[in-house]
């Protein structure tokens, strides 16, 4: 009981810290709304660069964004596998909570790999005779593909004097928010949750949670409804919970009733391979195993290499719609490149 209630606490607050960041996110995706498309308009390199950039950014949005743009035909299909590389989905927010230092830097190193791979990827494609996807014909395919609302502005959506409004008719679901990250806040101010003392990390915690007050108080009705409640919270929050508390459980169990430490040092290629073929799942969760055990320890820096090389969260969901066969064959570039990758690391002892 004291291993599930650890376990439980422990996913908890991942689970928590994971939706304020998925909502600061979305916040700054709204801000810059728009934007992106105009800059990645020009050559090859920018295109890598700004594709893996989109990618490189926590959670799922760049990824959209990405197909988007490549549905459209304003990126190559270099470009996207660079984007892909450089994606982790919601595992990034997960790894952010767990060991911060590393996380930035594999997001730093999957980027570079990104631009690199774009630019070998689409030296290759010519000589297999690949013919990538037709650009949208629908002008508008783009941005229901991003998941981007034209309907408003930012500065509708964000504005002091909703603050007022939003209170004088307080909605269930505004009313439930703000009791949960209030609930949250208290949890990591008195130490319940997070760390035991007063360090970066709580303090990062708390300034993170205010902002989601700020933003869950003076956000349009609309926008909580369809961007906070639908999408974040009814197709992302319960799913990473309960993989969290599954990939903690697994490691906790195997440590606990069977020699997993042991069995993992023994077959580490394996493992690798197997971590590899795990990332073609265009799905976020199976791959918070290995998340985990990277943060327990058990598997090296190659592992979590690998499998945050191959997947890439929900991002390839969209494209699966439009061209099965691109999203297929982004699939196995992305598979070959990071297990050479990953088997590269590995034998350099990392």
């Amino acid at each position: 009981m004291e291993m599930l209630l650890g376990v439980f606490k422990h996913a908890f607050m991942i689970t928590l810290f994971v939706f304020v960041m998925m909502l600061v996110v979305d916040f700054v995706d709204m801000a810059s709304k728009g934007r992106m498309s105009g800059i990645i308009k020009g050559g090859r390199w920018r295109q890598y660069t700004l594709a893996s950039f989109l990618g490189s950014t926590p959670g799922c949005l760049g990824a959209f964004m990405n197909v988007s743009l490549y549905v459209r035909g304003m990126i190559s299909f270099g470009a996207i596998v660079g984007g892909m590389i450089a994606t982790s989905g919601d595992e990034a927010f997960v790894m952010l909570t767990q060991f911060p230092g590393i996380a930035l830097f594999l997001f730093v190193l999957l980027f570079a790999f990104g631009i690199v791979f774009a630019w070998i990827s689409d030296k290759i494609v010519p000589v297999l005779g690949i013919v990538p996807c037709e650009s949208c014909i629908d002008a508008h395919c783009g941005e229901c593909l991003s998941g981007i609302d034209n309907q408003e502005k930012i500065g509708n959506i964000f504005r002091p004097a909703n603050f007022s409004k939003n209170f004088q008719s307080l909605s269930f679901a505004r009313f439930l928010l703000l009791i949960f990250i209030a609930f949250f806040l208290v949890l990591i101010t008195m130490g319940i949750l997070g760390p035991s003392t007063w360090d970066w990390k709580r303090i990062t915690f708390i300034c993170l949670s205010l902002f989601t007050i700020c933003i869950i108080m003076v956000c349009s009705e609309h926008y909580l409804e369809s961007h906070i409640w639908e999408h974040i919270i009814k197709k992302h929050l319960f799913r990473i919970f309960l993989w969290s508390f599954g990939a903690l459980l697994f490691v906790h169990w195997g440590m606990s009733f069977w020699n997993l430490d042991a069995f993992i040092h023994e077959h580490m290629l394996w493992v690798l391979f197997i971590s590899a073929l795990i990332g073609i799942v265009p799905e976020s969760g199976p791959h918070l195993i290995f998340v985990m055990m990277y943060a327990q320890g058990l598997v090296p820096f190659s592992v979590l290499l690998t499998v945050s090389f191959v997947q890439d969260g929900h991002g390839m969901l969209p494209l699966l719609s439009h061209s099965l066969k691109d999203s297929i064959l982004i699939k196995l570039f992305n598979l070959v490149f990071g297990l050479a990758v990953g088997s590269v690391f590995l034998s350099l002892g990392l």
